[in-house]
């Protein structure tokens, strides 16, 4: 499986995936540690990668989203955007609604 294949069924298998730097328990920037902390605070279920540990991954990502920097959160295989554009979303409560449309938040 080439690596826009490995891309293409992370986002076909998981309705809410964050790529970002580091783990949601050890981030490794300032803005991913932001995006985790407030998908955690709408309650979301969510996958993610850790692009550090996957060169190839993260280069190839930014080709195929059109996005050049990380963290990159995915509902229902569509970009969302990164870390201001979620913080933009949470703060207006739209965030939320997006993923409780996607069914992934915690009852």
């Amino acid at each position: 499986m080439n690596v826009n294949e490995r891309i293409k069924d992370q986002l076909e298998n998981n309705p809410v995936i964050l790529y970002m730097k580091g783990t949601p328990d050890f981030p490794q920037c300032g803005f991913s540690g932001q995006t985790v902390q407030v998908l955690q605070a709408c309650r979301a279920k969510f996958a993610f990668v850790n692009i550090l540990e996957d060169p190839e991954l993260r280069e190839a990502l930014k080709e195929y989203s059109q996005w050049p920097t990380y963290p990159q959160l995915y509902i229902n295989g569509e970009l969302v955007g990164g870390c201001d554009i979620i913080m933009d979303l949470y703060n207006r409560g739209d965030l939320g609604q997006m993923l409780a449309e996607a069914n992934a938040v915690v009852e």
